[in-house]
């Protein structure tokens, strides 16, 4: 029903919900569109089932107030680019309505005809001859969610391309569903843009994009939309005053343009904070505060204006704990009786994007840890049990609130969650373990004596292509098809075959491709005390990179070695150098679902002294080189400057921790993803970490600037080409942006490496793009 009907029950409203599909039927659909297998019709005929799905799955599931334009083939933001026009030139797009061919090109980039006999597939976009990167890549907000970075320019034009929304709206009509359309809100919009115009703000085309916007309301209200839901997470920021006017100034407009039509303004991810005088003054109809990351907004609730509708995210959107329904009821009811059932709203506190679907499907999770979590699914049972109670009383649904109690109190009493031996060994941490014994200069000097590397050493990031061979050999050892014994043999096959490879196209520093793992993090988390995983849990990344967080429940040890043995298979094939590969202990916190029952920066502590015995384990076993992944450290950063701080201290801190355990002349590696690295540089510096690399082949080296205004002393391989695309760049490019590394580092401090690891990709693309890199290398090294 519409969110103006007046009704007996609190109104569920849901912000959006997981579009993946639950057996990731738009994974699948995209890759066979992308590989060629079917057609554009195919894909759209998948989009069109899901979104029906979506939509009599809320129905049914009691929620009132059901989105639309929350579905994506990738990403909502490259959707809105898309929506308003903002397609760089590069794309070839002339106007007209945007065909998918440059929708993925923007989010994927396209490769060139002349590399398509190096495939072994065909890439949509290659008969345009598009050889084109994709836009720039990051993360969504503190989320492990990416989003394609708008591209905006100084004379940037917006005009309406797409009609996505409108035609999901009237989809979901067709269909008896009375939707609220979602869409992205223009200042966040362009607070998330980035322009090659130096010094360019692309808040000052506000102007210029609001006519778009206004056109889509106007349609959407025309064809019978009562409510839209415009998301502005921008408002959980510190912003300045130019962007808190902005905001007036857009909302004024708006409902000076459409003002038969009543938005709903969505926060998220954290408290309205300095920007809350701004958002009570925006003309807008209802206003959706997160009051599970920002609780203490509840208390300020009755001083917004009377007649604004309140929408209160109560449930959890991105993690998956079951909620206490007693105890949020305890908190909500006395602010219900005071501002009235006919101005509140219930729902999830962002987007249910970030969670699994359901938990239904989960039937191998181990019966008491199941018990205590929740699914999107079951986070809209659990509105619609909070919904009822809090209109008719709790007696209502006196079952469900019981079981909920009863769950809650489980959870807090299971021995599965405390191990004595592991707080023991937390309080023993010591200031020494924390500290390399030696400055890096003194350190460089002797790894640089033992490893006898030549300059600008190439390597890459640790593992290589997955293959549908090395997917189908792991589900068949799962399923018990295939042998302890002959996996490792297969495993072995492959690592040796890559081992070789490498050594015949002349990378410096090898790997041994990590075909043993199916994850960066659920590999490791699978081997340490305190996890639980799932088999259906997947939530997407970005595109059709879905992943399955472990569940993090309780305290963490290390059992045993996790990765001694197949780091000392692959060194015994080689004389060269092989790096030994490990994700870091804030990287496995924020790719998890965490324990919210203490304080991340315990649960980090623990992870850190797990993650120390490995690499004090590696380099007994003869192991120079130790590469500790944090990917995501970075993302993990608070969205305050305020929360900063203390945040980067308990980070870097874990870092130093699981690292400083081991001999001046082992070399400790570590890599990071999709971070500006100006806001953090301080804390890199302080992780101490022997050589560092970087993604910047889509940011074109920018991101070495902060390197190179901080003077960071330690080696650096910054990325030279984008893994994320299926482009194979050229030994040009290559070189091309290598010399934008010399202008910002040292010689002696580059490294020369890929942007990320190249799990994804395939081989047919990776040998040729990493053969050019190698010849690069030289081509840098003859030069010099």
């Amino acid at each position: 029903m519409s969110t103006s009907t007046v009704s007996t029950s609190l109104p569920v409203a849901s912000l959006g919900t997981p579009r993946i599909g639950p057996r990731r039927e738009l994974k699948f659909a995209l890759e066979s569109f992308w590989s060629g297998a079917s057609d554009e019709n195919a894909l759209i005929e998948t989009g069109v089932g899901l979104r029906a799905a979506n939509w009599a799955r809320q129905k049914k599931l009691g929620v009132s107030v059901i989105p639309s334009n929350d579905f994506s083939f990738y990403d909502q933001v490259l959707d809105t680019s898309v929506m308003v026009g903002a397609i760089p030139d590069i794309y070839g797009w002339n106007g007209g309505p945007v065909p998918l061919e440059t929708y993925f090109a923007m989010a994927r980039g396209a490769p060139d005809k002349a590399h398509e006999p190096a495939c072994g597939h065909a890439h949509h976009g290659h008969e345009t001859g598009h050889g084109v990167p994709a836009l720039e890549m990051t993360k969504w907000f503190d989320t492990n969610y990416h989003y394609m970075v708008p591209e905006l320019a100084r004379d940037q034009k917006f005009m309406l391309a797409s009609r996505k929304p409108i035609e999901e709206y009237e989809e979901a009509k067709a269909l008896g569903y009375q939707t609220r359309p979602v869409l992205l809100g223009p200042v966040t919009f362009l607070k998330l843009a980035k322009s090659k115009d130096a010094g360019f703000n692309p808040l000052t085309l506000l102007d210029r994009l609001l006519p778009v916007y206004i056109e889509v309301l106007r349609e959407l209200a025309y064809r019978g939309a009562e409510w839209v839901q415009i998301d502005e997470p921008c408002l959980v920021l510190d912003l300045d005053i130019v962007a808190q006017q902005a905001l007036h100034y857009a909302y004024v407009e708006i409902a000076r343009a459409v003002p038969q039509l009543k938005l709903m303004l969505a926060t998220y991810f954290g408290s309205l904070g300095g920007n809350c005088e701004t958002a009570r003054a925006l003309p807008v109809a209802g206003l959706h505060l997160d009051l599970v990351r920002a609780p203490e907004q509840i208390d300020g609730l009755a001083d917004f204006p009377g007649d604004r509708v309140l929408s209160l995210g109560i449930i959890d959107g991105r993690n998956i704990w079951r909620a206490d329904l007693g105890r949020i009821l305890d908190r909500l009811e006395p602010v219900i009786a005071k501002l009235g059932n006919d101005r509140v709203q219930i729902a999830p506190s962002c987007s249910l994007l970030h969670v699994p679907i359901d938990l239904a499907l989960e039937t191998g999770l181990n019966p008491e840890v199941r018990s205590w979590l929740a699914f999107s699914v079951q986070k809209l049972e659990e509105l619609a049990t909070l919904g009822t109670a809090l209109a008719s009383g709790r007696s209502v649904v006196e079952a469900s609130l019981t079981a909920s109690d009863r769950a809650a109190a489980a959870r807090k009493s299971s021995p599965r969650i405390h191990d004595a031996r592991v707080a023991a060994r937390v309080a023993g941490i010591t200031e020494p373990m924390r500290f390399r014994a030696s400055i890096f200069a003194e350190r460089a000097t002797v790894q640089r004596a033992r490893f006898n590397l030549p300059p600008f050493p190439t390597t890459t990031i640790g593992s290589f292509p997955q293959t549908a061979d090395i997917r189908n050999a792991r589900a068949a050892h799962t399923r018990g098809a295939l042998t302890d014994e002959a996996y490792k043999l297969y495993l072995q096959n492959q690592t040796a075959r890559t081992v070789r490879w490498q050594e015949n196209i002349g990378l410096d520093v090898l790997v041994h491709g990590e075909f043993e793992r199916n994850d960066m993090v659920q590999y490791f988390g699978e081997q340490l005390a305190g996890f639980a995983f799932t088999t259906h849990g997947w939530v997407q990344s970005y595109g059709s990179r879905y992943v399955r967080p472990p569940i993090l429940f309780g305290d963490v040890s290390r059992p045993k070695p996790m990765t001694v043995e197949w780091w000392q298979y692959a060194q015994s094939l080689t004389k060269k150098p092989v790096k030994a590969m490990l994700t870091g202990p804030v990287t496995i916190l924020n790719w998890s679902f965490v324990r919210d029952d203490i304080p991340r920066s315990r649960a980090c502590q623990q992870l850190a002294l797990a993650i120390r015995d490995e690499v004090v384990d590696l380099e007994a076993a003869g192991a120079g080189m130790i590469q500790i992944d944090e990917a995501a450290l970075r993302e993990g950063l608070p969205l305050r400057k305020s929360e900063w701080r203390a945040y980067l201290e308990w980070a870097v801190d874990a870092f130093r921790l699981c690292s400083s355990g081991v001999r001046d002349e082992t070399q400790i590696h570590t890599h990071m993803c999709y971070s500006e690295f100006n806001d953090i540089i301080g804390a890199i510096g302080a992780m101490d970490a022997d050589v560092i690399s970087i993604e910047t082949s889509r940011s074109k080296m920018e991101l070495l600037d902060a390197f190179r205004d901080y003077r960071y002393p330690n080696e650096i391989g910054p990325g030279v080409y984008d893994i994320h695309s299926p482009r194979v760049p050229e030994i040009g490019e290559m070189t091309s942006l290598l010399k934008l590394a010399r202008e910002r580092l040292a010689d002696a401090q580059i490294w020369i490496n890929p942007d990320c690891g190249l799990k994804t990709r395939k081989w047919e693309e990776v040998r040729p793009a990493l053969a050019n890199m190698v010849a690069a290398a030289r081509e840098l090294r003859a030069s010099v």
